[in-house]
């Protein structure tokens, strides 16, 4: 573990631009919506196509809006539809690089424990708690250094959860 912080507010959106800027062979994301970065970052798909461009891949996994556990989600953290607008918008925003390849974009339906930013052997885990939106709860910053740790615990997570989602397709969403 590199560092513990108490709640996703606490890192600056640079954080997570960093941590994709250093990426060389690949970059994961698994979220609900993570609509922050783009509100923060208008860059950020700019980032991901020089990521590409570069030989990285890019693979984003987004809450499906119509699912029932991302309804159940919204209820739970008393933000109403909020959160179904959420993955939408952020399907909104990442659209513009369904055309680029290398970039895969896909939804899913799954319950999120935890959203997962992985650039190469690193990776920002946000924790989700029961009630409480994102942003207020705890992220762990790994690095990976030996096989079956932490980290790949985590990398398996996102691998199991990404071969469940469905791709986005163009004019959908």
């Amino acid at each position: 573990m590199v560092a513990l912080y108490d709640q996703r507010a606490d890192l600056p959106v640079s954080t997570f631009v960093d941590l994709f800027a250093q990426a060389q062979k690949r970059i994961d994301v698994l979220v609900y919506a993570a609509v922050f970065i783009h509100e923060a970052y208008p860059r950020l798909n700019d980032l991901l196509r020089e990521r590409v461009a570069e030989g990285c891949s890019v693979r984003i996994a987004i809450g499906d809006a119509d699912s029932e556990n991302v309804q159940q989600r919204g209820r739970e953290e008393k933000f109403g539809h909020g959160i179904e607008s959420r993955c939408r918008l952020a399907v909104m925003h990442y659209r513009p690089l369904l055309s680029v390849p290398g970039v895969e974009l896909r939804t899913h339906s799954t319950t999120l424990y935890n959203s997962i930013y992985r650039a190469d052997d690193q990776m920002l885990v946000n924790a989700h708690l029961w009630g409480v939106n994102a942003y207020g709860a705890p992220v762990w910053h790994l690095r990976r250094h030996s096989e079956g740790g932490m980290f790949d615990s985590y990398a398996r997570s996102f691998e199991a959860v990404w071969d469940t989602a469905q791709p986005v397709q163009e004019g959908t969403q």
